[in-house]
């Protein structure tokens, strides 16, 4: 049994019975299509030989005398001479029946036989001169109308059904005229379909084995021709796959050399030695790369660290200031982010509050960031309105900025005894204000551009009041922009109903609260930007 599956899942088998199943779908559709062709052909040569039967029949019946015929009852000299040639044509062409009739043109539903002739092997008994029936059918009915009426010379009927015992045939008509053309009668000769259908299934027989002969001839020879110069081949490159996917060594010199004259499958064998090589070396490249990603690696862990440690981690971070809280958070999407906040005091009654977003992920991104969080703060320190601040730094950014980074910062001085301060929104998000006796809204107005997009930009501050009890929450478009499977981003109106659904004081657990809505709301999703958040509470 095992022998045997092995040999039906060979390639040879599965080639050879593909190659069997398309020649007998190749012969099956010859077949349809040459009996189509061959009965159409063959029937329209039947019709065609009948009709010029009819035609020859035609000339020996006066069109004049049809009524004396019937008046007479076939007694006359004329109609014996008549229906002795009818019956002489009709035994010479083999037909089964050559008759004439008056069809009873009211109605055409019945008709009287002037003279009947029949083969003699016919089983057809010969009506009688006078003899009345009702027309057979409809599709007779409408053909003797057409030739009484429409002027039609040629009909023609096939039955192969209701036949009441006798074989099926076809029946050719024509009209038989008087001197002034007129039709007086019609003449109609039967021919049996059984000539038809046996030279039909003579031809099927011939095709038929003439289809199985090719099928065998076509599998023989294609059993020795794959065999020798495709099945033989594919065993080498098989076996050589198999030897270098267990051992991972080079083969011998001339394993694959030459296997074939097909040109596919010595393309073949090329490209997997070939493969053998670029594998073998990608091993040793691999081995490389391994050793430089765990170095990596290592480095990006320790550059993590450094990110996190440049950050403010320590809350409260000034205990001894009881006017405010203050929290923040910053979720890479990477190992390290390009986002940033701060926070810091500048003396003792000024905070500087900083959140920015630098276009970009990544070690670029964070050695950037890094820069930008260290000159806003030192830059802060030396005085002036935030947006000259913002421009000064604008200005050293741009300097080398060869990597064409830039970053979008929410910048702020707060007052801590009067909650008065001032912002510059330099192309970041909307920050949210929540009064002490209302709910967080986004506070919009027009931004400056991004820092870093250009040199000699100035930056315009606003005045902002925070009152005690208000809430200032700020963050970078990684909130936003969060998705989930079906690409929805979390948006400004799920943040703000975020935020409106926690009434902590607190900003540690409002920030919690609205990064788990966050977490709820991607589900599956892939995190593809940084997530910072930055709240503070003022007590005032």
């Amino acid at each position: 049994m095992t022998k045997f599956r092995r040999r039906t899942s060979g390639l040879s088998f599965r080639i050879i019975c593909t190659t069997i199943i398309l020649l007998l779908l190749f012969g099956i559709v010859q077949s349809i299509m040459g009996y189509l062709q061959f009965t159409e052909s063959l029937t329209r040569e039947y019709n065609d030989s009948a009709f010029r039967t009819a035609e020859t029949a035609a000339t020996l019946i006066n069109g004049n005398h049809i009524a004396d015929y019937l008046e007479t009852g076939g007694e006359s000299d004329e109609y014996r001479l008549m229906a002795h040639r009818l019956d002489t044509l009709c035994q010479k062409q083999n037909v089964t029946l050559i008759y004439v009739i008056s069809v009873n043109t009211d109605g055409y539903g019945d008709f009287t036989n002037v003279i009947s002739v029949q083969n003699v092997n016919s089983a057809y008994d010969p009506w009688p001169v006078g003899y009345q029936r009702e027309t057979t059918n409809d599709e007779y009915r409408a053909i003797y109308r057409d030739i009484y009426e429409n002027g039609l010379k040629r009909g023609t009927v096939e039955r192969t059904d209701n036949l009441r015992g006798y074989e099926p045939h076809i029946t050719s008509l024509i009209p038989v005229t008087d001197d002034a053309g007129k039709v007086t009668a019609i003449l109609c000769v039967q021919r049996p379909m059984s000539e038809l259908a046996g030279g039909r299934r003579r031809f099927m027989l011939r095709l038929l084995l003439a289809t199985l002969l090719l099928i065998l001839l076509s599998s023989v020879m294609s059993y020795f021709f794959l065999r020798e110069h495709f099945v033989r081949p594919m065993k080498r490159v098989t076996k050589e796959a198999e030897r270098f996917a267990r051992e991972n060594t080079r083969a011998p010199e001339n394993t694959l050399v030459n296997i074939s004259t097909i040109s596919e499958i010595e393309t073949l064998a090329r490209s997997l030695d070939q493969m053998e090589s670029d594998m073998l070396l990608h091993i040793e490249e691999l081995t490389a790369m391994t050793a430089d990603r765990e170095r990596i690696s290592t480095e990006l862990s320790v550059a993590k660290g450094i990110q996190a440690a440049i950050l403010p981690n320590e809350f409260p971070p000034f205990p001894w200031k009881k006017e405010f809280d203050i929290f923040a958070t910053m979720s890479p999407a990477r190992e390290i982010g390009g986002d940033f906040y701060d926070f810091f005091l500048i003396d003792d009654d000024h905070l500087g509050l900083v959140i920015a977003d630098v276009a970009g992920k990544g070690i670029p991104a964070a050695l950037f960031m890094m820069v930008a969080k260290l000159l806003i703060k030192l830059r802060t320190y030396s005085g002036g309105s935030l947006g000259d601040m913002l421009s000064d730094v604008n200005g050293t950014l741009c300097e080398r900025n060869q990597a064409e980074l830039f970053v979008t910062v929410w910048f702020a001085v707060l007052t801590i005894s009067t909650g008065e301060g001032f912002a510059v929104n330099a192309g970041h998000e909307h920050p949210a204000i929540r009064r002490a006796d209302g709910a967080f809204e986004l506070i919009k107005y027009r931004h400056s551009p991004p820092v870093a997009t250009m040199d000699g930009i100035r930056y315009k501050e606003h005045a902002f009041k925070l009152n005690p009890g208000d809430m200032l929450y700020v963050y970078t478009d990684g909130v936003t922009e969060a998705s989930n499977t079906d690409h929805e981003l979390f948006g400004e109106e799920r943040l703000t109903a975020a935020l409106n659904r926690s009434y902590e004081t607190d900003p540690k657990k409002l920030l919690h609260h609205v990064r788990e809505e966050i977490n709820e709301f991607v589900g599956d999703g892939e995190q593809f930007d940084d997530i910072t958040m930055l709240g503070l509470y003022y007590k005032g």
